[in-house]
């Protein structure tokens, strides 16, 4: 009936986090600003955490609203549960009798 996805975010604040619906495309980007902390521990040798920004997208259909996304951020994992949309039909073509 749909799809779900789970994106890993650790270190991630919520929000740090957004998500865009444009074109049929869900766009999910995360920002994460370098910490300057370490004034009060002195110079920095190395950092393991990534700081950076970051940013994807899916083609989820035209058809999606922002209504039918479901997002949830628990222990830095998002986690969308995205609908699954049946294509809008192409008329089908009808002939018309004619009397006479």
């Amino acid at each position: 009936n749909g799809y779900e996805v789970d994106i890993d975010l650790p270190g991630f604040k919520k929000d740090e986090i957004t998500l865009e619906l444009k074109d049929g495309y869900l766009t999910i980007s995360a920002q994460k600003a370098i910490e300057k902390d370490n004034e009060k521990h002195g110079r920095m040798l190395r950092q393991e955490r990534y700081a950076g920004m970051m940013q994807r997208s899916f083609y989820v259909g035209e058809n999606i609203t922002e209504q039918d996304v479901k997002a949830a951020y628990t222990n830095g994992v998002l986690h969308l549960e995205i609908p699954k949309m049946d294509a809008k039909k192409v008329p089908e073509k009808r002939t018309i009798h004619i009397e006479g």
